[in-house]
């Protein structure tokens, strides 16, 4: 048997990218978001991919509602949104600046990139689901460095 804490440890020495995956729920017409670290590239042709979210997540349900998702690559200046949108609350989005894609998904401010897309699948993997978007509109930043997360601590990486 593998102990949870070892297997975060272990996979911890992996240095990964962070998004924040954001949606408006058609139901309350309120913007959602959430933070994931598990974003991958699917497929080139088609256009995919793909992001891991808890299945306990109580934000999921509304941004799986949504017409359109946004996943947005943070630069290392945005941990403060990293914390928001990992974080449960009210109104995650209150006092950021952030507009809508062409589709109608917020797009954070200041992100390295964006990419906007639908939900072509869900997939269960064990305490969490494996989501695979198909990318419809996507966007490079400006010059900003990436966040990086590795070992539990985030940080950047320069060029």
């Amino acid at each position: 048997m593998i102990a949870p804490d070892k297997f975060r440890r272990v996979l911890g020495h992996f240095a990964t990218g962070v998004t924040t995956v954001t949606g408006v729920d058609p139901v309350t017409g309120r913007p959602q978001g959430l933070t994931v670290n598990s974003f991958a590239s699917v497929s080139l042709d088609p256009p995919l991919v793909s992001f891991c979210v808890r299945s306990a997540s109580s934000t999921w349900p509304a941004l799986r509602r949504a017409a359109r998702l946004c996943v947005n690559i943070l630069g290392a200046g945005q941990r403060d949104i990293c914390g928001r949108m990992a974080a449960g609350g009210a109104d995650r989005f209150h006092g950021l600046d952030w507009s809508l894609s062409p589709g109608g998904a917020p797009v954070l401010a200041g992100v390295v990139a964006w990419l906007e897309g639908t939900v072509e699948a869900e997939h269960e993997a064990g305490d969490h689901a494996i989501v695979v978007v198909r990318v419809r509109h996507l966007h490079e930043g400006g010059d900003v460095h990436p966040m990086v997360f590795l070992r539990g601590e985030y940080g950047h990486f320069a060029r």
